[in-house]
């Protein structure tokens, strides 16, 4: 017989088998899309703008317009990034607003908003969103707005901690 002295070691000729068929089985299935996939492609395929607009302000640059701790309140920053900058104010341990600057050239329509205004601090249009709990001033192409988290942080108080933002020094910024 030819092949009496042939010995097979099934090991090198099962291992790449199997290996083939764990590779090549999962490929023949369909996977499910992800819920957001649809998402994605109706956003992006319409034309979408980015979220950021590549000359926005970086948020750091904010910082400093940001008013400082004061009267049993701390100013503690959240977030930061490109086009924004956000700060809790605390007092006694619980959130009670968030102050935030934002850079407008992103999302037009939030400066549109203040055509219409006719409050004024500074000489810069104000807005009060009583829906939403915030009072906003539009400095030039900058947001800069202090919303309440708590009902014990009124509107009364969302006006003092807007008037102790830097605004002129945020009105010099480019």
């Amino acid at each position: 017989m030819i092949f009496s002295n042939w010995r097979v070691d099934w090991r090198k000729v099962l291992i790449p088998i199997v290996l083939s068929l764990v590779l090549f089985i999962p490929g023949c299935f369909q996977k499910e899309p992800s819920k957001f996939a649809q998402v994605q492609k109706d956003t992006t395929a319409r034309g979408a703008e980015k979220a950021v607009a590549k000359d926005a302000t970086q948020g750091g640059e904010f910082n400093k317009f940001f008013p400082a701790d004061a009267d049993g309140y701390d100013r503690v920053f959240s977030q930061e990034k490109k086009g924004f900058a956000e700060a809790k104010l605390n007092k006694g341990g619980k959130n009670v607003a968030v102050l935030s600057i934002s850079d407008t050239t992103s999302l037009p329509a939030a400066a549109n908003k203040y055509q219409k205004s006719t409050e004024k601090l500074n000489g810069f249009p104000m807005l009060v969103e009583t829906p939403l709990k915030s009072t906003g001033v539009l400095v030039k192409k900058f947001q800069v707005k202090v919303a309440s988290r708590d009902a014990s942080f009124t509107a009364d108080n969302r006006m003092t901690w807007l008037k102790k933002f830097n605004l002129d020094g945020l009105s010099k910024l480019k």
